[in-house]
């Protein structure tokens, strides 16, 4: 028992592991009327400024070009615990380890209405929407950073056992 509580006691802070950003998208295709419907279901949603997706490439087959609103997307960095408690719920808590990769993973919700705290607006619809979760470890910024850009040594990296790790710990999630 005492062993237990001295190796958690010494846990290195900087392999602890936080939610960096949680990233929403909706798909809408180029009906501009539902990107409207996305941006403003992003914005109830996250509370924050959504922007439209813009597509980058030409695909005569599927009527896009480039510059044409295609969807709509939010980037969460604040507050990003509590939402994710929330958006887990709507998918009932079950992410499949198939969604898990390094540094984060991704799952769906099928109807926005299933998202606690979150009305049905006639407006709006049903849509789903797709939900990205970045994590880091402290110590990452070297790699980003514009002067002298360092490499992430493999032992700091987090693999895809400890993405699935965090979530079940922290989250509460069950990977199947």
């Amino acid at each position: 028992m005492a062993e237990t509580a001295t190796k958690t006691q010494n846990k290195n802070p900087m392999q602890e592991i936080r939610i960096e950003k949680i990233t929403l998208n909706i798909g809408s295709g180029p009906d501009p009327k539902n990107v409207e419907k996305g941006v403003t279901l992003l914005s109830s949603i996250s509370g924050m400024k959504a922007v439209q997706a813009l597509a980058k490439q030409r695909i005569a087959a599927w009527k896009l070009r480039p510059g044409l609103a295609i969807g709509s997307r939010v980037t969460i960095r604040n507050g990003t615990e509590e939402l994710l408690k929330r958006l887990l719920k709507a998918a009932s808590m079950e992410v499949p380890a198939k969604k898990f990769n390094e540094n984060g993973f991704s799952f769906g919700i099928s109807e926005y209405i299933n998202i606690p705290e979150v009305k049905y607006d006639p407006k709006i619809g049903i849509i789903g929407l797709n939900v990205s979760v970045t994590l880091k470890r402290p110590g990452f910024r070297v790699k980003k950073r514009k002067l002298s850009p360092a490499k992430i040594s493999k032992s700091h990296r987090i693999t895809k056992e400890d993405a699935i790790n965090f979530a079940k710990e922290k989250l509460g999630a069950i990977v199947e």
